[in-house]
């Protein structure tokens, strides 16, 4: 790099004071107005577990060092390398991170950070959270609906939203679903918008962005901190038509501050510290050159035969440049004039600091939240319809072949094995089905955290909202298909009381074991695991509820686990309800049945007498009683993990 000592100035943008709004903070847990954050010696440091289980062993890694700084209205960047420290800061910043690592102060216009400030303030992930099978309007009127109050009249409401729209160029692909990568980013943005928070955190907005997307999305950030909004975002790389957008830089590394201050003031500071600046580079470029320490010159010189020696010495020298720039940086008249501010607001706290936990806040009722979760998984659905039309032919074809198979199988010595083996595969493919739908909250597992802990709803509108949204129409259908086909041409008990009390199991027996399937795939991050799990038992169950069907072996031994038996309580419900009453030695068919070699159980009350099951109506209604605990105790356990779920995760 060549020389530069003339005084070098970068172009911004100027702020029109008269578009911002006043400030208002008589609420401490609503922000309304101007937000200025500032942050007073905060450190972070997390605690993190290694090894097997019962056998883990646990560390602590400071990953934020003393680190001081004032995000005023306006465009604040983070940047720096790419060892985690911008995203780490952005995350602590915004209250997205495990507070009970971080050390020092937060504060918003001098005053303690809210403990809901997750739900009063905007965050776009860098892992876009929209719905891509729903429309990009869609997305945005599920969080206006949800985030902003309910005083708010639903003409206002639009208003807001083709305000958006506009402003992100998505009104003419307002009816579109979110796609490609720079759909759902500017998606993602439009629904922290809508919400017109005042402060508004990014994490690498720009990631996967061709540089006319990234020049536009950095314009729209930039007109809305014109609005008075305190717009913080993470980048890694910023080219200069970014860069000149900028008012205020932090560069960190390593978990330490390189230097914070307005940005036009950044390339003075490096260039009067000594460091060389030619004036065709990129400011950005030149910073982060600087923070990393030329490691491209250690790459071109070293020789290829000494690898290890050289990443030692790149690490070695990574941090020997870190350590001086944070020390320069807290030497620097930036830094004194910084604490000089710093010190006023928070001497305005020292008598009465708030150490208030963390709370999830929303504005609208239960079931406004319901009603919206209700609509958009039903939208959600309606994009698999293809998926759902084969599905329904798949068992359709099934349904028709098993019950065309039962019926020409059906004879007066058999009569009674056929109907117990048509049941007793009726439970088997409730059970095979309902072994997928563990899935139900693991998919949308990062999406919940996120929605939830910024305010959009409350744990259990979203539980309910899922299970009568989503389960009950896909276990519904395939059930009800495939029982009325395989019963209609089976012909099996016609009667409309027998047929509508076994439907009536069935739906038990299928919702009870798809309970099952929930609570363990509730707070997994893959589905494989539960699946297997789940599939183990159902198969070891069957195997124990149909082994004294067909073998007529019973082991007194292993009687305790039909306590624990799903199949086994729909199995018996299904018998008792198919066979009581029966009489298969009709006075029509007497000499076919004196035919058979094999004795032939004449009554439905025989043959649940030599399966063990209660002939009683308590008999029958047990096997439901049971099911209907089974299903109450393991949605609650769903409910209860999805409750942990976010209070050990934060987003």
């Amino acid at each position: 790099m060549s020389s530069n000592n003339d005084p070098v100035t970068i172009p911004m943008i100027e702020r029109n004071p008269s578009d911002l709004p006043g400030m208002d903070t008589s609420d401490p847990n609503t922000l309304t107005g101007e937000a200025v954050l500032s942050f007073h010696n905060i450190s972070y440091r997390e605690t993190v577990q290694s090894g097997f289980p019962f056998r883990k062993k646990t560390c602590v890694i400071e990953r934020l060092s003393k680190i001081n700084g004032i995000m005023r209205p306006g465009l604040n960047a983070i940047m720096g390398p790419e060892d985690g420290s911008r995203s780490w800061l952005l995350d602590v910043l915004a209250a997205r991170k495990d507070p009970r690592g971080l050390s020092g102060d937060i504060l918003i216009n001098g005053k303690p950070r809210p403990a809901n400030f997750k739900c009063t303030s905007g965050y776009v992930p860098q892992n876009d959270m929209v719905k891509h099978t729903v429309t990009v309007r869609d997305n945005i009127e599920f969080s206006a609906a949800l985030r902003l109050p309910m005083t708010i009249t639903r003409d206002e409401r639009r208003r807001r939203i083709n305000e958006v729209l506009e402003l992100l160029h998505l009104d003419k692909v307002a009816n579109v679903k979110p796609r490609s990568k720079e759909l759902r980013k500017r998606t993602s943005i439009a629904m922290e918008l809508v919400a017109e928070h005042p402060i508004l955190f990014l994490d690498d907005p720009t990631t996967g962005l061709d540089l006319s997307t990234t020049v536009d999305v950095t314009s729209v950030l930039r007109r809305m901190s014109m609005r008075g909004r305190t717009i913080i975002f993470s980048i890694n790389q910023a080219q200069y038509s970014i860069f000149r957008f900028f008012d205020s830089l932090t560069l960190v590394a390593s978990g330490k501050v390189m230097f914070h201050g307005p940005a036009q003031e950044a390339l003075k500071y490096f260039t009067s510290a000594g460091y060389k600046y030619d004036s065709h580079n990129n400011p950005a470029d030149f910073f982060l050159d600087i923070i990393n320490g030329g490691f491209s010159a250690i790459l071109d010189t070293e020789e290829d035969g000494h690898d290890a020696d050289k990443y030692t010495e790149l690490s070695e020298r990574q941090h020997q440049v870190t350590e001086k720039l944070a020390n320069m940086y807290a030497q620097s008249s930036l830094y004194r004039e910084m604490r000089t501010e710093l010190d006023l607001l928070l001497g305005e706290q020292r008598a009465g600091r708030s150490s208030a936990l963390e709370e999830i806040t929303c504005v609208t009722p239960f079931w406004h939240q319901l009603g919206w979760i209700i609509c958009r998984s039903f939208k959600h659905l309606k994009d698999f319809r293809e998926v759902t039309m084969i599905q329904a032919i798949i068992i359709f074809i099934l349904a028709v072949l098993m019950g065309i198979a039962f019926h020409f199988l059906q004879n007066d010595c058999t009569e009674v094995k056929t109907r117990a083996n048509l049941l007793f595969l009726l439970t088997v493919f409730e059970c095979i089905i309902s072994v997928s739908t563990g899935e139900l909250f693991i998919i949308d597992r990062t999406r919940f955290l996120h929605e939830h802990t910024s305010g959009y709803y409350r744990v259990s509108p979203y539980f309910l909202g899922k299970l009568l949204a989503e389960l009950v129409p896909r276990r519904l259908l395939p059930s009800t298909i495939f029982t009325v086909i395989v019963f209609s041409i089976a012909g099996v008990k016609t009667d409309a009381k027998g047929f509508f009390t076994m439907l009536f199991t069935i739906m038990m027996l299928a919702y009870s074991a798809t309970s099952l399937s929930l609570s363990t795939g509730a707070g997994e991050n893959t589905v494989a695991i539960p699946t297997a799990s789940v599939g183990i038992y159902f198969m070891f169950m069957l195997f124990f509820s149909g082994m004294s069907l067909y073998s007529g072996i019973s082991l007194p031994e292993l009687s305790w686990i039909q306590y624990f038996n799903i199949p086994h309580y729909g199995f018996t419900a299904l018998l008792h309800n198919e066979f009581l009453g029966q009489n298969f030695c009709t006075e029509h068919n007497t000499a076919e049945v004196r035919r058979c070699q094999n004795y032939v159980i004449c009554t439905g009350e025989e043959f649940l007498t030599i399966q063990g099951i209660d002939l009683s109506s308590w008999g029958f209604w047990k096997n439901h009683v049971a099911l209907s605990c089974i299903m109450i105790i393991f949605l609650s356990i769903t409910y209860v993990k999805l409750l942990a779920l976010k209070k050990k995760r934060h987003f």
